[in-house]
């Protein structure tokens, strides 16, 4: 049997996620549900860090830029969130790369921007 990876953890952000999306619906733009994200993890007694700097190691120089995702909670799940009609592979590799830079075990990428809400757990397979 297979086991999720910070099971309880995603569902609670997946959860204040629902919470957002329930209340605000899918017009408005992605600084929005951040903002709106942020209160609801706060309420929701998730430890988060958002916009955290990510730094790029490339070939063992670390680069003067940084990576910067959406929220990192639980000092260990990367979370990105989008505001657009569809997800597709451009989002997804932005949430791979965010993994891959941070060297973090998993992440959650949201999209308000669709009716239901999307949500999708990533988990990082390049670990070091």
């Amino acid at each position: 049997m297979v086991q999720l990876l910070f099971k309880e953890e995603v569902y609670k952000i997946v959860g204040a996620s629902m919470e957002v999306h329930r209340i605000l619906g899918s017009n408005f733009i992605e600084a929005v549900y951040q903002e709106a994200l942020s209160i609801e993890f706060k309420s929701s007694n998730i430890p988060f860090v958002e916009f955290p700097q990510l730094k790029i190691d490339f070939k063992r120089n670390i680069l003067k830029k940084k990576f910067v995702c959406d929220f990192i909670c639980y000092n260990e799940i990367i979370v990105e969130i989008k505001a657009i009609n569809q997800c597709g592979h451009n989002e997804e590799a932005q949430i791979i790369n965010a993994l891959n830079a941070s060297k973090k075990p998993a992440g959650v990428l949201i999209n308000f921007g669709e009716t239901s809400l999307y949500w999708k757990r990533f988990v990082n397979t390049k670990q070091n």
